[in-house]
């Protein structure tokens, strides 16, 4: 539900925007405001999990989640339909960081690798569906309700995840107080509001010297957040993260390569979106049916990656490479087939760039996690999930503004090319961001996972 109503919005951008009014910057802000509320509320929510208990604080994020998407579906301007999304993005910071707590703490050792290998093929289902059901309502218009549908449809879908949670999610108890972080939680808010609004906002006024300002400002405010983390765990104090954490190698490098490479993922995704529509003029149904290659992709390589796992973080650079290959033939297709570019033609390209996708996405959140010790679950879940929403702001914000700088003579074509060659040159970066990661994931006693002692029992090593 959360992964649908991330991409969903890139879909029915232009549709909200011709039935509302806004601006450019409300295509870039319907999928920002969403994903940067998740970010800023994620590392408070996997704490709240640790406080109050999981299986509670999924059921308080569900019901919001769900009200969240009513709110959207009745907006009636851009502020509200903006401020909406805020809350849904809130709501589900609560709601996400509990499942993968969850999966940490009730999968033992053994299980754990086939449990995280199975959360990316949902995943992955869930970026064939989300376009494609997002255009279908979209076009049909259902009971005249047009955009508003794809928001309408969370009802039902919430109201079945709490039924399900109810019914199957294990209750949680906490095994020590721990006390919420509230200035910790406002300092990292802080820090991801003053760099993503900015970012989406100044292309429209020109690049004020404020935007600048305001992005150096972030780098400070995180910098302040570090040093009172650090300092509120010298004291005894509960820090909204746990500074253990980063002393770790597989979790401190998969925040900086999550970073990078979701923000070049979902800006990817905004951007083919808003050039099929709006420069290729093809319809909402269109559109997404014309991602399904590339969704594809990534359900085909969620399913061979637990035969690559042996490899280590070789499975992720190949998948780095394939992803970069598929960008690049885009590029050339659209030179060569020029803006009479049809949904058959690009097929080849989405579906190798979708391989290369799934290949970094499925051995990823196992990666990251594997050292977490339980105590540490909530405040690594909701970090790790924070910085994925993060990314996926930043790319929203960076390489849509790419694409409408590019994009105000109208030469659309033009802007969707010079955005591709911009997420080439950030797939590079994270082809090096991923020698930060130990060359096989390693447990919390710092042994590779596939190489477990022999000294410890069976069910205390990660597989």
């Amino acid at each position: 539900m959360d992964l649908m109503d991330a991409v969903i919005t890139n879909i029915a951008a232009p549709s909200i925007r011709a039935d509302i009014g806004g601006g450019e910057s409300l295509m870039q802000w319907l999928g920002a405001a969403y994903t940067l509320a998740m970010a800023i509320g994620l590392i408070t929510g996997g704490r709240l999990g640790d406080i109050l208990g999981r299986k509670r604080m999924y059921l308080i994020g569900a019901a919001g989640f769900t009200l969240g998407s009513l709110a959207c579906a009745l907006a009636q301007e851009p502020g509200q339909l903006i401020a909406a999304r805020v809350f849904q993005g809130l709501l589900g910071s609560v709601m996400l960081p509990q499942g993968l707590s969850i999966m940490k703490e009730v999968f033992d050792d053994k299980e754990q690798a086939k449990a995280f290998g199975m959360f990316g093929p949902v995943m992955g289902l869930s970026s064939v569906g989300a376009p494609v059901l997002a255009g279908w309502l979209v076009t049909a218009d259902l009971f005249g309700t047009g955009w508003r549908m794809i928001f309408l449809i969370n009802l039902p879908l919430g109201l079945f995840a709490l039924v399900g949670g109810l019914a199957f999610l294990p209750a949680h108890s906490a095994t020590r107080t721990v006390r919420l972080d509230l200035v910790g939680a406002l300092l990292a808010a802080a820090g991801s509001a003053l760099i993503v609004y900015p970012l989406v906002q100044g292309r429209e006024h020109g690049w004020p010297a404020w935007a600048f300002a305001l992005m150096a400002l972030s780098v400070a405010v995180f910098g302040v957040f570090a040093w009172f983390e650090s300092r509120r765990a010298r004291v005894g104090g509960d820090p909204l993260v746990e500074p253990s954490l980063f002393r770790k190698r597989g979790f401190s490098g998969g925040m900086v390569l999550g970073l990078i490479f979701f923000s070049a993922m979902t800006g990817f995704w905004l951007t083919f979106s808003l050039y099929a529509q709006i420069g290729l003029h093809y319809s909402p149904l269109k559109a997404g049916l014309a991602g399904i290659p590339s969704s594809l992709g990534m359900v085909a390589a969620f399913g061979a990656s637990q035969a690559l796992l042996k490899f280590g973080r070789k499975v992720m650079h190949l998948g780095v490479l394939v992803m970069a290959a598929g960008v690049a033939g885009l590029i050339l297709t659209l030179h060569l087939a020029g803006t009479g570019v049809t949904p058959w033609q690009v097929a080849p390209a989405l579906l190798v760039a979708g391989l290369g996708m799934g290949l970094v996405m499925a051995p990823f959140f196992g990666s990251v996690l594997a050292a977490v010790e339980p105590h540490e679950a909530g405040s690594a879940s909701g970090t790790l999930t924070s910085v994925q929403q993060l990314g996926a702001a930043l790319g929203t914000a960076i390489l849509g503004t790419v694409y409408f700088q590019r994009a105000k003579g109208g030469d659309f074509l033009w802007a969707e090319q010079v955005t591709l060659w911009v997420e080439i040159a950030m797939l590079a970066v994270v082809f090096v961001a991923i020698f930060l990661l130990p060359m096989h994931p390693v447990d919390e006693h710092g042994q590779p996972r596939s190489q477990p002692q022999e000294a410890e029992p069976a069910d205390q090593v990660l597989a």
